[in-house]
C-alpha cells in the first residue's frame, strides 16, 4: 500500500513546473508528494512555492527547503491532495486527517486540483467512510442531533496519543458521522454547511480535475 501511495503521489510530483504556487494536502499519500517535490528542488533546482493545508504539511515543505507562502499573497496554480473515497464523478470523502476545512479553501481556491491515491479508495458510491464534520466546540450538542436528525450516527472523534476529543488545526472538534450510501453528495454537502456550528464537511463535490491512481498494476491517470 505503502508503495502504491509512493507511486501516485512521486508521478504527481513529476507534474509540477517551475514557478508554481502549490497547494500542499495533508496525509500519507500527500506526505510523498512534498517528499518528491522537495527531492526536485534540491536536485533540479526548480522554484516552487507552497501553501500547506494544515501544521503537518507545513513543517515538512520547511523540512525539504520548500517556500512558504499564503493565500494572502499568491493564488495556487495547482493544489495536490489525498482522497478517503472517490465516486466515478471525482466527488470526494475526505477529512481522515482532521485538516479538511482548510484543505477545501486551499483546493477550492487552485486552478487545478489534483487527486492522489491509491486504488483501495475508488468506490462506486460515497459512505462507507464515515464523514468528517469539523464543528466548533460549543455546538456539539446541537449539531450532533441536527446530524441525527438528518439519519446520521455520530461519534466524536477521539485522540489516540492524548486524553480527550481531537483538536484540529483550528482549534475545533471532529464528528465521524456514518450516513451509509451519500446518494447525492452535492445536495448533502451544501445542506450540512447550513446548521449552526457546523464548520466545514468533508464532502469535496464538483471540485477535481484529475486523479492519479497507484495500483500494483503501476499508476493509472483519471
Amino acid at each position: 500500500m505503502s508503495q502504491m501511495k509512493k507511486d501516485c503521489a512521486y508521478a504527481a510530483a513529476d507534474l509540477v513546473k517551475d514557478g508554481q504556487i502549490l497547494g500542499l494536502g495533508t496525509g500519507s499519500t500527500t506526505h510523498y508528494f512534498i517528499e518528491k517535490v522537495g527531492m526536485r528542488v534540491r536536485d533540479e533546482g526548480i522554484e516552487v512555492m507552497g501553501i500547506p493545508t494544515s501544521f503537518q504539511s507545513s513543517l515538512l515543505a520547511r523540512k525539504w527547503n520548500i517556500q512558504i507562502t499564503s493565500l494572502d499573497e499568491h493564488e495556487i496554480d495547482l493544489a495536490v491532495d489525498g482522497a478517503d473515497e472517490i465516486d466515478p464523478n471525482f466527488n470526494l470523502i475526505k477529512g481522515g486527517g482532521a485538516a479538511h476545512t482548510l484543505e477545501k479553501i486551499v483546493d477550492y481556491s487552485a486552478k487545478e486540483l489534483l487527486i492522489i491515491a491509491d486504488d483501495s479508495k475508488l468506490v462506486d458510491v460515497l459512505g462507507a467512510f464515515p464523514l468528517p464534520v469539523e464543528i466548533i466546540p460549543s455546538s456539539l450538542n446541537p449539531v450532533t442531533k441536527a446530524l441525527e436528525d438528518m439519519g446520521g450516527e455520530v461519534k466524536l472523534r477521539m485522540g489516540k496519543a492524548k486524553d480527550g476529543p481531537v483538536i484540529t488545526d483550528n482549534a475545533n472538534f471532529i464528528l465521524d458521522v456514518a450516513f451509509g450510501k451519500i446518494e447525492n453528495p452535492i445536495s448533502m454537502e451544501k445542506e450540512l454547511n447550513t446548521i449552526p456550528g457546523l464548520v466545514e464537511n468533508g464532502l469535496f463535490t464538483e471540485m477535481v480535475d484529475r486523479v492519479i491512481i497507484g495500483s500494483k498494476d503501476g499508476v493509472r491517470y483519471l
